[in-house]
């Protein structure tokens, strides 16, 4: 840790193994776990809570001040857990007021350039893939998976084993096991692939596709397909999770399929 070209604050709680390459800047109430390596031009600003295993590199800088003009200096945190990729120029900003903190769950991958802003909440596993942007107050749960270049919109929830294609500007709420594409945001199917890989058997994915045909695909509206839904299918964690994230969407949930005329 001893890296003569890097500044570290002498206040700050950093582990002894942790690796920090040249012209490192750290300031002070800043706490780093073991085993972490911070690559060369990285910056890591007040209130960064770093865990343990995580490979920060080149020119991320994590617990920024957010972009928020209604930020007035309170003390607020960015928390990211174990075992985190971040990526070159990643940028974290940290909380306010409204929540206090921004949070990276344990093992994600926040792929180059990506933005996380103010309050932000990331479950564990997800994916940010290149240049990928969050607004404020955005929640995505576990293991979903987020496209290069999108754009998700302020206060959007984005559920667990879900995947946003590229390019995706995400205005509405993405319900979990989905994918979801095309604009506006819609519903594009079930990610089988995804769930396949995390353990789940061909009767749970099936029974989940039913789900989402009852949702979206029998031309009910979102109150009449909820309403078939808990009335006429068997009682399951999966359905009752989907039901559930429906009920709670303060932006509402994406569209359905619509084929696009030609």
């Amino acid at each position: 840790m001893n890296q003569p070209l890097a500044y570290v604050h002498p206040q700050a709680k950093i582990a002894s193994n942790v690796v920090i390459e040249p012209f490192v800047n750290i300031e002070k109430n800043v706490e780093i776990g073991e085993g972490t390596w911070i690559g060369s031009n990285v910056t890591i600003m007040e209130g960064a809570r770093i865990g343990k295993n995580c490979k920060i590199f080149p020119g991320a800088v994590i617990a920024a001040i957010p972009q928020d003009l209604k930020f007035s200096g309170e003390e607020t945190l960015v928390k990211i857990g174990d075992h985190v990729t971040i990526r070159e120029f990643v940028t974290i900003n940290r909380g306010t007021k409204a929540n206090w903190e921004t949070v990276v769950g344990n093992n994600c991958l926040l792929m180059a350039y990506v933005h996380i802003a103010h309050d932000c909440i990331l479950g564990n596993s997800a994916i940010l893939a290149n240049a990928c942007n969050l607004a404020g107050h955005i929640e995505i749960d576990d293991f979903a998976i987020i496209g290069g270049m999108s754009a998700v919109h302020q206060f959007v929830h984005i559920g667990k084993y879900s995947m946003v294609g590229g390019g995706s500007m995400v205005s509405k709420d993405v319900p979990p096991f989905t994918k979801a594409g095309r604009n506006p945001i819609s519903f594009v199917g079930v990610n089988s692939i995804g769930l396949r890989r995390r353990g789940y058997s061909n009767k749970q994915i099936n029974f989940i596709h039913d789900v989402y045909r009852n949702l979206y695909l029998k031309g009910r509206n979102i109150s009449q397909a909820t309403d078939y839904i808990e009335t006429n299918m068997p009682i399951n964690k999966d359905r009752d999770e989907i039901l559930s994230f429906i009920s709670n969407s303060q932006r509402g949930i994406m569209r359905g399929y619509r084929r696009i005329k030609e």
